[in-house]
């Protein structure tokens, strides 16, 4: 359970909007929810903002009502749609995206998304003075100043269910499975997935992969009689194609793994319990913000207690993986 700070109204805020913004992350539904029944509770209107910024620039809203977010919480995906908005990158395209929700009378924005679209909040708001609130809607729980973002937990134990599956042909072929997750730039899905598996080995980004190292681990294990089968995580890395050049290559080692790509099927389906939980918090935990006067943050969590992390820092750092965490898993799967 999450302690939630304790907040006193400091101004009044009559009308605000609502985007998810990037690559949709389960548990986005249930945060539309959040914002949406606790704003509507304080007796501020809300307007929902379809297909992320570029719904923003082109004026595509409409009001919602309690009724908006009805039986959604247990929703994959988003209700408002998303996308990527490369115009949003410009300036002139900001400042005419705040003329829209000022001529609408909207006093703030709600975007749920991940770093690119929390860039983008931050920005609308220093060039435009529009208020901004960010919630971390990702699966690859890379955002700094959050020990958890929305979506994570769900993406975490999809990846783990196909990975189950995939054991047991594994195990009955005495094959090896490269199975390749999500995170691009970052290995905190491969790392939690690859430990809650038992997998045989995890890569990721943050370590340099060692073809010669991994070939002679798995024939020393088949040689032993302790390892004919079973699981390599890797996370997708930065360029696409990651985990078939690596099973190309392990077959030049003298190995013949199998690939399985897990791909989009990690943001769909419905939200674990705990990411609904998460953020139902965070999103009316966004509203209370607006009204203490915060603005230009993301509502974050750490060690339990909803925070709020500056959008600033957000920009300026990134989350790195736990050097700890990622020590543990690479000793007790060697």
């Amino acid at each position: 359970m999450y302690t939630l700070p304790s907040l006193t109204a400091q101004k009044s805020v009559r009308s605000i909007a609502i985007l998810t913004s990037g690559g949709d992350a389960p548990g986005m539904n249930p945060a539309i929810r959040g914002v949406v029944r606790a704003a509507l509770h304080q007796g501020i209107e809300v307007f929902g903002i379809n297909r992320g910024y570029s719904g923003l620039i082109s004026d595509d809203m409409a009001p919602m009502s309690s009724s908006s977010v009805s039986n959604i919480v247990q929703r994959g995906g988003t209700i408002l749609k998303s996308d990527r908005c490369e115009a949003f990158k410009k300036p002139d395209v900001r400042a005419s995206a705040a003329e829209i929700l000022r001529a609408r009378g909207i006093d703030a924005l709600v975007v749920i998304g991940g770093d690119g679209s929390l860039t983008g909040a931050h920005l609308l708001q220093q060039e435009t003075g529009i208020e901004v609130i960010g919630l971390p809607g990702t699966i690859d729980n890379d955002i700094f100043g959050t020990d958890d973002t929305i979506g994570f937990d769900t993406a975490v134990n999809t990846a783990l269910e196909a990975i189950d599956r995939i054991r047991d042909t594994a195990s009955s072929h005495e094959r090896h499975f490269l199975v390749e997750v999500m995170g691009r730039a970052s290995g905190f899905i491969a790392i939690h997935v690859g430990m809650a598996a038992g997998a045989e080995m995890i890569l990721v980004p943050e370590r340099a992969i060692e073809i010669e190292r991994i070939s002679e681990e798995l024939a020393a294990a088949r040689r032993a009689g302790t390892g004919s089968s079973g699981i390599i995580v890797v996370a997708e890395g930065p360029e696409p194609g990651l985990t078939y050049r690596l099973a190309q290559q392990l077959k030049e080692h003298g190995q013949d793994p199998r690939v399985c790509i897990l791909g989009h099927i990690q943001r769909g389906g419905s939200p674990t319990g705990h990411d609904r939980v998460l953020a139902t918090c965070m999103g009316a935990m966004a509203v209370s913000y607006l009204g203490a006067g915060y603005s230009d943050i993301m509502v974050g969590v750490r060690d339990g207690q909803i925070l709020d992390v500056p959008l600033e820092d957000i920009i300026r750092f990134r989350k790195g993986l736990d050097p700890t965490l990622l020590e543990l898993a690479l000793q007790v799967h060697r």
